[in-house]
């Protein structure tokens, strides 16, 4: 039997930390993609669909909606037959691009580092014994 859960001393709460507020913006499986992607002006989900290819219709929709709900993108209905909708980014949404182009620049120094070890990509983390 483990021992007893014992109640926290601290009365405030601690205070938010804005790296991890602002990382809560991307959270999700191709959210910055979404994002990057917006960043060139507004787009249809067919044409988002079709600069992710790698993404499922399901995803992009959700994280579409994510964003839409954290302030990050604009959903406007155009006035078409049939009814379609175009996305872009909200004034909040082009405040991450500076970040994101940090994060891909890294990346892009990571594979050609890879690249002139003789590898493609990340060296794959052994799994541990269980």
């Amino acid at each position: 039997m483990g021992l007893p859960l014992r109640k926290s001393r601290v009365g405030a709460l601690p205070p938010i930390c804005p790296l991890t507020e602002t990382l809560s913006l991307l959270r999700g499986a191709w959210a910055p993609n979404v994002v990057w992607y917006l960043s060139g002006g507004p787009r249809r989900f067919g044409e988002l669909r079709h600069d992710i290819p790698r993404i499922s219709a399901r995803v992009l929709s959700a994280r579409l909606h994510e964003l839409e709900a954290r302030g990050l993108v604009t959903r406007g209905l155009l006035n078409t037959s049939p009814p379609s909708a175009e996305y872009a980014l909200t004034d909040l949404g082009r405040e991450l691009l500076p970040a994101i182009e940090a994060l891909a620049h890294v990346g892009r120094k990571l594979i050609q580092q890879w690249e002139k070890n003789g590898g493609t990509h990340a060296p794959r983390r052994k799994a541990r014994a269980r």
